[in-house]
């Protein structure tokens, strides 16, 4: 929905692919293939890194979907989302049936 949506606003997005071999940190705020696999990261135009939830938000903000995830700045919603999020980014890879970290960092190494 985001890529798409994104079409509309003129690229409000730079969706980066941290899988891709051209992937550097150094080009991300320092935010390493690990990391950003662990959990979801945003790179402000300020350079800011928000994650999880917040993350989401600015997401959606930023093609005029901010309503979606508005509820999340207010508790106690924030805090379940937070929490079901957290969940979600611990299981995420099982969840979907793709190998666990580990496995997909050593084929990495590999390459």
């Amino acid at each position: 929905m985001l890529k798409e949506r994104n079409d509309k606003y003129d690229g409000a997005i730079q969706f980066v692919d941290i899988s891709s071999q051209d992937y550097s940190p150094n080009d991300n705020q320092g935010l390493d293939y690990t990391t950003a696999m662990g959990r979801i990261h945003a790179i402000l135009s300020d350079g800011t890194v928000v994650k999880d939830v917040e993350a989401f938000r600015k997401l959606y903000e930023a093609v005029g979907l901010g309503w979606v995830y508005a509820i999340t700045k207010y508790e106690p919603v924030a805090s379940i989302a937070e929490a079901v999020y957290g969940v979600w980014a611990k299981y995420r890879l099982q969840i979907t049936g793709r190998p666990p970290m580990d496995e997909i960092l050593k084929s990495r190494r590999k390459k």
